[in-house]
């Protein structure tokens, strides 16, 4: 028997005439790798056996005319690619699985389209679909599936789906399909399994496969190392970090929710409950969520020494975002060899691919990452299961507060505790009505108590008994400035006094338009914002950390014009903060820029006498129309809902101060809240429009995210990333900047940035497709752009605009790039 059903090709035959490896022994490999990864889990044993069998069957579809006819002669699958004939085949053959595994033939169904879907998306075929994949098959691959199930039987024989139930299936036809497809990424690397005869036993290769399988797991960055109960900080622990430190931890997955200031240290807090949570088996590493790529660049450089604690051997530690191959300490990571130390580490394997990453022990990317392990794209079920098994950690909670981001994360946490999963989530500013849905995901009912700070556990401890006096900052008063112009003076006279000072402008061409005329007057001032190349902004960025950051000099003198890239990415340090009018919660934010270092410079040290947030607003009793901030702010104004920021001016300029935490939550809930006041009659327009949209938006993402009542072969899909955002706003526009040298173009960064790949990638410049309208762009068809392009897959030439500069930086008439102003 043993010799028949060997005799399916499961890979080609490598080029050097080499042996052809047998579609069983590439099943077995699989399934070798499957029961490595699995392993930590800890299934029920049978269920275990049961799911690793699954597995092992996933390539079924190999044994078949078809897939043989397109590995020895090239021929196409009419009837179906070879992953969907195994879904065909498993339900041929279910009454000889069924005898064995048990259950329902409902679950057993739903599981065979979770094993065949490993492929990045779920099997579709109708019944009369299924039963040409069967023909096209042949009667010898019917014959020969049947004997490859009951040999496979014979090698897990405790293997049982019995107890499973509704609950339990539809969960693992969302999870099951991603360890597939893990082990099949794992187990189809030649370099580890590389090709053999059929001339082993399936027996005595199964035991093989699973010599080769522990070292893979190693190679690829798999294996989980246990925790570790060391003390992961020297310092003594502030209140919320002391409460994570004790509180009663619930039983199964659990929702942490810790609200308290900014810069009270969150962060560390989190990480001391996520240490106690993986002692307690709810997760067994963790993956950092982010709101940007710059967040998620600082977090990872802050996380290597700490994460480093909370193992007790190797471990795997990786940067998830589109931009990671850029960020210089995930490049020194993935270079470094491990060396058999606790240090963290990244293999290639890993960082060969986003999808990838979210398998490693740690992970640090965007928040995006995790999200599109909910939408309906290709591999979503891989980050699924790659995210089950960690503790999640979703930090600035409260940037993800827009409909559209706020349902994407509420489907998200429902998915994660469907897998088993917990998670930790971090704010400063949560409105209350978000938090009550965000623990209503894991079945949390929220008292509503208006405490603050706060740790609430689902079905667990809320602690709120938390010391309420202000810290060595003391109160931030709040002041208004009616114009730019004001604004201007003030920040002139401050950088005179020696003041480190920052203007936070909601629009780019807002804060071009402060620099420059900060510097018509005289002022040193930097300008940061997000409308420079890749390669500008990181300068700038690093110019403005020595100059205004933690250990700047006391008085520099000098001026930062920024937009909100400095709300929460980088540690700055500013004396004196001027900000345009923005929604309370982004205020609060970028008051905690202001007096942020007092352990390095106390009041003594400062410039002045006290810390005071200047907001440039028009008077919010003074509405004559509904162009009431316009008169104002220029772009500015169009940044944020007109409503939410007259309330933030009534209700901030009435108050006169920021105290925190004491006088933080009344300040959310008085804008963002069910009893905040009405707005004026003649702004009541704006805000109808700003519900509207936000109930479209909400919509349009609950349209969007996969329904997990539906199960993987219904709900699931296989879209490319790009056509299910993440994110709602404007469709963007990236410009990849090019200069000439010596006839041919070259990145803007320069080939010093690094190799020609992180060059180009420099050298992109993100704008807004309709600002872009009716400009005279240049022509991707000329000769030097078109044999750049020639290799792009389609969806990159659609996205990138390759623009080729004058050498003053003119890329088309009313388009002009100037590496300290950006994007003109």
């Amino acid at each position: 028997m043993e010799k028949t059903i060997s005799r399916w090709p499961g890979k080609s035959v490598p080029p050097e005439g080499g042996p052809e490896h047998p579609a069983i022994y590439h099943m077995l490999d699989v399934a070798a790798v499957a029961e490595r990864l699995i392993g930590p889990f800890g299934w029920d044993a049978a269920l275990q056996d049961a799911l690793v069998l699954l597995a092992a069957l996933h390539d079924l579809g190999k044994i078949g005319e078809g897939f043989r006819a397109m590995l020895r002669e090239g021929k196409a699958q009419p009837a179906g690619l070879h992953w969907e004939v195994t879904e065909a085949l498993l339900r041929h053959h279910d009454t000889l699985i069924a005898e064995r595994l048990g259950s329902t033939e409902r679950y057993r169904l739903r599981l065979y389209a979770a094993t065949a879907g490993h492929h990045g998306r779920p099997p579709t075929r109708d019944v009369v679909q299924l039963r040409r994949s069967l023909d096209s098959a042949g009667q010898e691959a019917l014959a020969d599936s049947a004997r490859t199930i009951e040999a496979f039987l014979a090698l897990w024989p405790k293997a049982s789906l019995d107890g499973l139930d509704r609950e339990g299936a539809l969960a693992l036809s969302w999870w099951l399909p991603g360890l597939v497809s893990a082990a099949d990424w794992v187990g189809s690397n030649s370099a580890w399994f590389p090709p053999c005869d059929p001339t082993v036993p399936i027996a005595a290769y199964l035991e093989r496969a699973r010599d080769k399988a522990g070292m893979a797991v190693e190679l690829a960055g798999l294996t989980v190392p246990a925790p570790s109960g060391g003390k992961l900080f020297d310092f003594d622990l502030r209140p919320m970090q002391a409460a994570c430190a004790e509180v009663p931890l619930p039983d199964g997955p659990m929702l942490a929710v810790i609200e308290d200031e900014t810069g009270v240290g969150k962060t560390e807090a989190a990480l001391i409950l996520a240490q106690r949570m993986m002692a307690a088996g709810k997760g067994r590493g963790l993956f950092f969520a982010l709101p940007t790529m710059a967040t998620a660049n600082a977090m990872f450089a802050r996380a290597q020494e700490v994460v480093s604690r909370m193992f007790a051997g190797p471990h795997s530690l990786v940067l998830a975002h589109g931009r990671a191959r850029l960020s210089g300490p995930f490049r020194t990571l993935v270079a470094r060899q491990s060396a058999g130390t606790d240090e963290p580490v990244c293999t290639e394997w890993l960082a060969d691919n986003r999808r990838r990453a979210l398998l490693a022990n740690v992970g640090v990317g965007t928040v995006d990452q995790a999200l599109l392990s909910i939408l309906p794209t290709k591999f979503s079920t891989l980050r699924h299961f790659g995210l089950s098994s960690k503790i999640l950690i979703v930090d600035e909670v409260h940037e993800l507060g827009e409909p559209y981001m706020a349902a994407e994360l509420a489907q998200l946490l429902r998915a994660h505790r469907m897998a088993g999963g917990s998670a930790i989530l971090l704010t400063a500013t949560l409105p209350m009505a978000q938090r009550k849905t965000l623990l209503a995901a894991y079945d949390h009912a929220d008292s509503g108590d208006a405490a603050y700070p706060a740790l609430t556990l689902s079905h667990g401890q809320v602690r709120r008994e938390f010391p309420q006096q202000t810290g060595a900052r003391g109160q931030v008063s709040v002041h208004r400035l009616p114009d730019p112009e004001a604004a201007v003076a003030l920040l002139a006279e401050r950088a005179g006094q020696g003041a480190a000072c920052l203007w936070v402008r909601n629009a780019v061409d807002d804060a071009i338009a402060g620099v420059e005329a900060l510097r018509a007057a005289g002022v040193e001032a930097d300008l940061l914002h997000a409308r420079f190349a890749l390669c500008d902004r990181l300068r700038h960025e690093t110019a403005a950390l020595e100059r205004f950051g933690k250990a700047r000099e006391p008085r520099p003198g000098r001026v930062l014009v920024a937009t909100q890239v400095v709300e929460s990415s980088l540690d700055l340090d500013f004396d004196v903060m001027v900000s345009d009018l923005a929604p309370m919660a982004a205020l609060i934010q970028r008051a905690g820029r202001l007096w942020r270092h007092m352990d390095r410079r106390p009041a003594a040290m400062r410039a002045v006498p006290a810390p005071l947030l200047h907001v440039v607003s028009p008077d919010p009793d003074s509405v004559e129309d509904d162009q009431w901030l316009h008169r104002v702010l220029d772009r500015g104004a169009w940044v944020y809902p007109l409503d939410l920021q007259w309330r933030t001016a009534r209700v901030l300029f009435g108050i006169g101060r920021i105290e925190a935490p004491s006088g933080l939550r009344a300040l959310i809930e008085a804008v963002h809240g069910a009893d905040a006041e009405p707005v004026p009659g003649l702004l009541e327009t704006a805000e109808t429009e700003r519900i509207g949209k936000g109930y479209s938006a909400a919509n349009q993402a609950w349209r969007n995210v996969v329904v997990l009542e539906d199960g993987y072969r219904m709900g699931g899909a296989g879209a490319e990333d790009t056509k299910y955002p993440t994110r709602l706003g404007r469709p963007q526009k990236t410009l990849l900047l090019a200069r000439w040298q010596a006839g041919r173009l070259v990145p803007h960064a320069g080939t010093e940035a690094g190799d020609m790949e992180d060059a180009w990638q420099l050298s992109e410049v993100q704008a807004a497709e309709h600002r872009l309208q009716g400009l005279d762009l240049p022509d991707q068809a000329a000769p030097e752009v078109a044999a750049m392009t020639a290799g792009w897959p389609e969806w990159r030439r659609a996205a990138v605009h390759v623009c080729p500069m004058a050498p003053d930086g003119e890329i088309c008439t009313g388009l002009r790039y100037d590496p300290e102003r950006g994007l003109l």
